[in-house]
């Protein structure tokens, strides 16, 4: 069984900053497959016979990177996500695109990559991420 550690959003948010600190946004794409490999591993939380991206939904919000989100045939809507918070300039969410992005993935069996078009941190209500490119 797998052990789980505690960090606060506001430790989340300090560590993203430290690391655009020490090299910009190209810690961007470092998050994303952060995000890409976690998703592989929630997968793996989801019943057998269970849909992937419902299954995985209840994994993201008992683990807390979300108070929830939906899955739309183009991509995500999130509420409270870890990575989100109020007063950013752009959007913040990397880790979680990672995440949405290989479950969308292995729900369709196709490659699939979203983008966060809306985000808390940049003013929005939630978090929207749509197929890149669309």
């Amino acid at each position: 069984m797998p052990r789980f550690v505690r960090i606060s959003q506001s430790e989340f948010v300090s560590v993203r900053k430290l690391y655009e600190s020490v090299m910009s946004y190209a810690c961007h794409g470092l998050f994303f497959r952060e995000g890409v490999t976690l998703a592989d591993e929630i997968v793996t939380e989801v019943e057998r016979d269970e849909d992937v991206l419902q299954g995985a939904r209840k994994v993201l919000i008992s683990r807390g990177w979300v108070e929830d989100v939906s899955f739309t045939s183009g991509g995500a809507r999130v509420r409270g996500s870890v990575e989100a918070l109020a007063g950013g300039e752009g959007e913040t969410c990397h880790r979680l695109r990672g995440i949405l992005s290989r479950l969308t993935e292995i729900a369709r069996k196709e490659r699939s990559r979203l983008a966060e078009v809306e985000c808390v941190s940049s003013g929005a209500k939630e978090c929207v991420f749509t197929e890149e490119g669309s």
